[in-house]
């Protein structure tokens, strides 16, 4: 089972390419995998990357955050209860317009290296932010990575630079001095900054994730699967959801037998169908 947005899409890519030799189960699309730890986690571990790394005051400051997508929405939302000005960067024009009518700017990256003042990548690609756009970017940039690799930022490129200084200001905090003197502060080595720089999403988001992992792993031992990439079943990914809501004082209202008939679902749920959008 794989819970990441990067190992589901290389599981994709081996179905394909007939490479894959055993059945997986897609964790990572679980709704209470991806539109809780991608979103409500990275909404607060970003901040405590950065925060722990540079101690700077958000409030006041543009952040640009590239990518849109369920981390992109929670760090875009979450630099903005900061008081910062966010600036979103995206391919896809549905995320593009999502971020729009949440009353983001929507530029390219070329388009706000006068103003950035913290960059974000959320992607999972590579080349997100290059060697040619921190060369132009403002004085004391920041520039940190919480999507994918440390290829979502062109950090090789950046070290091999023709007249760079590097200086290692505290571990996972290293300024850049480029040949004209300005500055920028790369965090964690681009890797994932609320890991290098924090301790990753709370527990408590993370239990979602680990519980999927545990069903997903109890699904392939008792049910034999082809070979193949499978979602969790919808009744155990309500149930995942269920398994949280006591910590949380929640209490569920329950339908009665002819409600649940009038909208055509079990008593018990599953409550949606597959292709619903949370």
């Amino acid at each position: 089972s794989e819970e990441t947005t990067t190992g589901v899409n290389r599981l994709y890519q081996m179905l394909e390419n007939n490479e894959l030799l055993v059945p997986a189960i897609n964790v990572n699309d679980s709704v209470t995998k991806s539109k809780f730890d991608n979103l409500y986690g990275c909404r607060e571990s970003l901040a405590d990357g950065i925060k722990r790394a540079t101690d700077v005051m958000i409030a006041g400051k543009v952040v640009v955050v590239c990518g849109y997508g369920d981390v992109g929405k929670g760090c875009a939302k979450s630099m903005r209860s900061y008081g910062a000005r966010v600036i979103v960067t995206e391919i896809d024009p549905i995320c593009a317009l999502q971020a729009a009518m949440e009353g983001f700017e929507v530029k390219t990256v070329e388009d706000t290296l006068d103003e950035g003042n913290i960059y974000v990548t959320a992607t999972g690609n590579r080349d997100v932010i290059t060697a040619e756009h921190m060369q132009k970017m403002k004085d004391q940039s920041i520039v940190c990575n919480i999507g994918h690799f440390d290829n979502e930022i062109q950090v090789d490129r950046l070290n091999d630079l023709k007249g760079i200084k590097k200086i290692n200001i505290k571990p996972q905090v290293d300024k850049y001095i480029f040949p004209d003197g300005h500055s920028i502060f790369l965090l964690a080595e681009g890797r994932l900054v609320n890991l290098g720089c924090a301790t990753g999403h709370p527990s408590f988001v993370m239990s979602n994730s680990f519980s999927n992992q545990t069903l997903a792993q109890i699904e392939l031992w008792k049910n034999k699967y082809k070979t193949g990439v499978y979602r969790l079943p919808k009744d155990l990914d309500e149930e995942v959801a269920r398994l949280h809501l006591d910590q949380l004082g929640v209490k569920l209202t329950i339908l009665s037998e002819e409600q649940a008939e009038y909208i055509n679902v079990p008593l018990k749920g599953p409550y949606k169908p597959d292709h619903y959008r949370y």
